[in-house]
């Protein structure tokens, strides 16, 4: 076999060959290597080594990326000239279903018991999402209690003693609107389904009703008029214009109007009127299952706080304002769960009940921080701030015991919806509480010399509903040289892989083993991928589709010139060339921000 002198170019087109080049094509143009940089000498050459044209041309083009996505010579990659250009409606055109597919086959989100064909409001989080989903947990309690000296944590049990719903309120009015489809079965939540009178434009005369379940504005038109034609079919309207539809959901029809309705399973009026459903999952606790061993898996993580207060004061040596943080689980049966992990039967809570003194002029004050505060966390993790917005809660959609609460709403693609809540709840909570269990849940102010019940502020905010809003946030699509990516912008700080690291070539010791090194030391801090398969330029793509923000790749200059290596930025595509002694404190800094 004859022998060549080690060549960098050599080896790159030996990768892109190796597949279906006999050895020979390879020592004829060896020589032209040296010399070529762009694809039409070496297609020339290729083609004289017998290669048709049309698989020179590949192979040529195959080499020429291969060489921009790897060369070293100096610190600034050659791809810090890559053109890219957003794409920026990327999420205007987006749908729920393509986020649910995404979260599927990237490993983020999976139905619960799939292979038993799943089950409705339960979802699985994969291993990304399991990664992305600690980060989040992570960094909301580095925040609201870590970095803090007024708030302290908990971890209170998802089942408590039953009568800590009878004192709540929950046993008795923990409960949404229900109707159902009385020939189908099938159960709708009353506040989720909205009909409006087909009225013709010429007479102004209504000729029937259509039904539709909740969604964005555009797409609940577009189901109504669906609707209404079928309704319109083979009458003597059909083909008249209507006027617009007007929009009530059915908590706000009459018994007549209900008699008109038609029912989304069946078309037909066959919905019951709104009757009130518990939420609460029931359980029995103990050997007997009889009344005395009914209990509840709790539908808030709230109530663990509350009941531990005195607690929390006693041994924490706190004085008010304080808070109290916790993160937990909470289940709720909902009669129509919808929207992905918007709305499950399973999820998690991340809540701070913050203790105030009472008074009329003090509470405010407080509100409104922990409002800034709060939209502050959801910006820094990645929310898009130009997808947020603000709902005050006022008349019937303020709670009874509440003084004010406002929402940060999100835009989802099935519409603008409640991601977190911060509610001034007054002293309602352990008003109850005291009266419920007999113990006095007071505190006493050694300045003031004023024994009282704290009023509260309580920000409240859904770890799926923020996972969700994040991947929605992350997702975008842009162009670079004229190839469209899709992939996700994380945040580093959130990301689930932090850096992807990548060894050149696979089958060099020399560079295997340094990669290698630098891969276990930068796991001892984050959560880093190994990625030794296909062309560096298909790494990257993998790595991109996943948000990965960062990749390293320790290349022949690393080991040869003492180079350091080549960091890649998701975003951009941008690279820079660092010492190995440099990347550990540049990383930390991009990632963690100190």
């Amino acid at each position: 076999m004859p022998s060549f002198p080690f060549h960098r170019k050599t080896l790159a087109l030996s990768l892109i060959l190796s597949a279906s080049a006999n050895l020979d094509n390879m020592y004829a143009f060896q020589s032209t290597l040296a010399r070529t940089r762009s694809a039409a000498p070496l297609r020339t050459t290729l083609q004289s080594c017998s290669f048709s044209n049309r698989r020179a041309a590949v192979l040529a083009s195959s080499y020429q990326h291969f060489m921009t996505a790897t060369d070293t010579s100096n610190t600034s990659s050659s791809s810090s000239s890559l053109k890219v250009i957003p794409i920026q409606d990327a999420y205007e055109k987006v749908t729920m279903d393509e986020i649910v597919s995404l979260c599927k086959r990237r490993g983020i989100i999976f139905p619960s018991s799939e292979i038993y064909n799943g089950f409705a409001g339960f979802y699985d989080y994969g291993p990304l999402g399991a990664e992305l989903k600690k980060n989040v947990k992570d960094i909301w309690w580095k925040t609201f209690v870590t970095a803090r000296e007024d708030v302290v944590g908990l971890d209170s049990s998802i089942i408590h003693n039953p009568t800590t719903w009878k004192s709540s309120g929950h046993l008795d009015g923990f409960s949404d609107p229900m109707v159902d489809c009385k020939e189908t079965k099938l159960r709708y939540r009353a506040d989720q389904l909205f009909a409006s009178p087909i009225v013709l434009k010429e007479t102004s005369e209504t000729i029937g009703w259509v039904c539709i379940q909740e969604a964005n504005d555009e797409d609940m038109v577009k189901d109504a008029k669906k609707m209404a034609k079928q309704v319109m079919k083979d009458t003597p309207h059909q083909g008249k214009d209507i006027e617009a539809f007007q929009f009530r959901d059915l908590t706000q029809v009459s018994e007549e109007e209900m008699s008109m309705i038609p029912s989304p399973a069946t078309g037909k009026p066959t919905l019951t009127m709104p009757r009130d459903f518990n939420l609460m999952f029931q359980t029995n606790v103990g050997a007997m299952s009889d009344g005395s061993s009914v209990a509840y898996l709790r539908p808030e993580t709230a109530q663990g706080i509350f009941i531990n207060f005195k607690n929390a004061l006693g041994t924490s040596r706190a004085k008010i304002p304080f808070g109290v943080a916790q993160i937990g689980k909470a289940f709720r049966n909902e009669i129509t769960p919808r929207n992905f992990i918007f709305r499950s039967r399973e999820f998690e809570q991340m809540e701070v009940e913050y203790f105030i003194p009472p008074g009329d002029d003090v509470w405010q004050p407080f509100h409104e921080k922990w409002m800034q505060d709060s939209k502050d966390f959801l910006v820094s993790v990645g929310l898009r701030e130009d997808l947020m917005g603000w709902d005050v809660h006022e008349g019937d959609k303020l709670a009874h015991y509440a003084r004010a609460c406002t929402d940060i709403t999100f835009r989802f693609p099935f519409g603008v919806q409640e991601l977190m809540g911060i509610a001034a709840r007054g002293d309602f909570d352990l008003t109850q509480h005291s009266e419920g269990s007999g113990k006095t849940l007071d505190y006493f102010d050694e300045q003031t010399k004023e024994k009282y019940i704290p009023h509260c502020i309580e920000p409240s905010l859904g770890v799926d509903r923020l996972i969700l809003a994040l991947i929605c946030s992350a997702y975008a699509e842009d162009e670079v040289n004229g190839e469209k990516r899709n992939f996700l912008k994380f945040h580093p700080k959130v990301a689930p892989v932090k850096v992807a690291v990548l060894p050149l070539l696979k089958n060099k010791e020399e560079l295997v083993s340094v990669a290698r090194e630098l891969y276990d030391q930068l796991k001892l801090r984050w959560n880093v991928s190994w990625d030794t398969s296909g062309a560096v330029g298909r790494r990257y793509r993998r790595a991109d589709e996943v948000g990965t923000p960062f990749c390293i790749t320790v290349d022949f200059d690393t080991i040869e010139k003492d180079a350091g290596v080549t960091i890649r930025d998701r975003d951009t595509t941008e690279q820079i060339r660092l010492p190995m002694e440099e990347v550990i404190p540049f990383l930390s800094k991009q990632i963690d921000g100190y």
